[in-house]
C-alpha cells in the first residue's frame, strides 16, 4: 500500500467523460489498496475564460479580486470530480484551498506557498476518503483566496504531497512522460523512464513544458517523488528523482528550446566600474528577469552589453533603459525578438568534458550561428535566430546519441 497524490490537468478534467476517466483511475488505486489524494485544475480553457472576463471589465483589475474569479474554475472541477467518485462508490469529499488551508503570502496572482496543515487530510485518507482538492489556490495572510499564477497546479501537488509524506506524486497530463526533446519536433526522441531533479529543473527553466518550474523546484526540496503520466493511456511514465536513485547518468538527458526569448544590446556604454549595476539594477527593480549576458571587449573607453529576456519584457525593459540614458550613458539601443535558446541539459556534464564542444562543433556543421552562450554544471544554452530552432535540436539530438535506434 502507497499514500499517493493523484493530479490531473486541465485536459485531463476538459469535460465530463473525462473527468469520468480520471475518476475510474482513481478508483482503481483504491481498490489496489492505496491512500490517495487528487489535486485537481480547471477544466481546459475554464480559466483563460475568466482572466479575459476579467481583462475586459478592467486592464488595471484589483487582483484580490482577480484571484477571487480566476479561482472559481478549480472549484467547479473539485466538485464534480468528487461527484463522479462518489457514483463510482468511492468516498471522497472537495476542499478548496482556504479549507486545509494552504496558507500563501500575500501576492495575490503569483503567491508562494507557505505551509500547509495535512494533519485532517491524512485522518480522512486513513479513514478510507479520498480528498479532492483545489489546485492553483490558497488563503494569503489577509484571509483573502490567493492564487498562484499559470501552472500553479503542479506546485500546489507537490506541496499537499510533502505535506502528506506521500509516497509519490503522479502528474497526470496529455504525455506520456518527458521525452529527450520535444517529440513534435524530433520523431526519433525517446522517453526517459527516469531524470534528476536537477536536470529537470533546468529543463524546464529553458523551455520544456511538461512541468512547471516551482513544482520542480519544491520537489527537490522536500524530495518528493514526481511521476509524469499520460491521462489517456496506460504506458509507464517517467519518474523524476533524487540523483542517487538513478544507476547510470547519461552525459545529456535532453534537449529544450524556448521561442519565448528577445535579444537586447545596449552599445557603447562606458566602461567604469559600477555600469553593470546602472544597467540591471533599474530592471530587477521593475520585476524584469535577464537571463545570458554577455559583455563585449573594451573599446576606447566602451563596451557593449547584450542580455536576453522574456520576449514579452521587451517593450518595458526598453522603456527603462531608456529613461536611464543619461545616468547609464549608453549610445543607443538594439532589440531582436527574433532568436531562439537552445539548451543542453545532464548532470553528466560534471564528470565528461567534451559537451560544449560538441555543440558548437553540431551547430558549425550546420551552418547555425551562435550570438549568446552561457553555462551552468549541468547545461550549455546558446542563442541562435529562431529560423534555425528546428534544425539545431534535431543536430543537437543526433549529436549527443539521443534518437530513437
Amino acid at each position: 500500500m502507497a499514500r499517493i497524490v493523484m493530479k490531473f490537468g486541465g485536459t485531463s478534467v476538459a469535460d465530463l467523460e473525462r473527468i469520468r476517466n480520471a475518476a475510474a483511475r482513481v478508483m482503481r488505486a483504491v481498490e489496489a489498496g492505496d491512500e490517495v489524494a487528487v489535486v485537481v485544475s480547471a477544466m481546459a480553457g475554464a480559466t483563460n475564460q475568466l482572466v479575459d472576463w476579467c481583462h475586459e471589465l478592467s486592464p488595471l483589475y484589483d487582483a484580490r479580486e482577480y484571484d477571487a474569479v480566476v479561482a472559481t474554475g478549480e472549484q467547479v472541477t473539485v466538485g464534480l470530480f468528487a461527484i463522479a467518485l462518489q457514483t463510482l462508490g468511492v468516498e471522497a469529499r472537495s476542499w478548496t484551498g482556504w479549507q486545509i488551508p494552504v496558507s500563501t503570502d500575500g501576492q495575490h496572482g503569483k503567491a508562494r506557498i507557505m505551509a500547509i496543515d495535512g494533519a485532517e487530510l491524512i485522518r480522512r485518507m486513513q479513514a478510507g476518503q479520498v480528498p479532492v482538492i483545489a489546485g492553483f489556490q490558497g488563503l494569503g495572510p489577509d484571509k483573502r483566496i490567493t492564487t498562484l499564477g499559470r501552472g500553479g497546479s503542479d506546485t500546489s501537488a507537490v506541496a499537499v504531497a510533502a505535506a502528506i509524506r506521500a509516497d509519490r506524486c503522479d502528474i497526470y497530463t496529455d504525455v506520456d512522460g518527458i521525452y529527450t526533446t520535444d517529440p513534435r519536433l524530433v520523431s526519433k526522441a525517446r522517453k526517459l523512464s527516469h531524470i534528476t531533479y536537477e536536470e529537470m529543473l533546468e529543463l524546464a527553466s529553458v523551455g520544456a513544458k511538461v512541468l512547471q518550474t516551482r513544482s520542480v523546484e519544491l520537489a527537490m526540496k522536500e524530495r518528493v517523488r514526481v511521476q509524469v503520466l499520460s491521462s489517456f493511456t496506460d504506458t509507464p511514465g517517467t519518474l523524476v528523482v533524487d540523483e542517487d536513485e538513478i544507476v547510470e547518468q547519461e552525459i545529456v538527458a535532453g534537449i529544450a528550446y524556448s521561442r519565448d526569448e528577445a535579444k537586447l544590446t545596449v552599445r557603447r556604454v562606458p566602461d567604469r566600474p559600477g555600469v553593470a549595476a546602472a544597467v540591471f539594477g533599474p530592471l530587477a527593480e521593475n520585476g524584469i528577469n535577464v537571463d545570458m549576458i554577455v559583455q563585449n571587449v573594451s573599446e576606447d573607453g566602451t563596451t557593449d552589453m547584450t542580455f536576453t529576456l522574456n520576449k514579452t519584457e521587451l517593450p518595458r525593459a526598453r522603456a527603462v533603459l531608456e529613461a536611464m540614458r543619461g545616468e547609464i550613458g549608453y549610445a543607443d539601443l538594439a532589440a531582436d525578438s527574433d532568436v531562439a535558446k537552445i539548451s543542453v541539459v545532464g548532470v553528466g556534464m560534471r564528470s565528461h568534458a567534451g559537451v560544449a564542444g560538441t555543440m558548437f562543433k553540431a551547430l558549425a556543421g550546420r551552418g547555425i550561428n551562435i550570438q549568446v552562450i552561457s553555462t551552468s554544471e549541468i547545461k550549455v544554452s546558446v542563442l541562435i535566430a529562431a529560423e534555425y530552432t528546428e534544425l539545431a535540436v534535431r543536430a543537437l539530438h543526433t549529436a549527443y546519441g539521443l534518437d530513437v535506434a
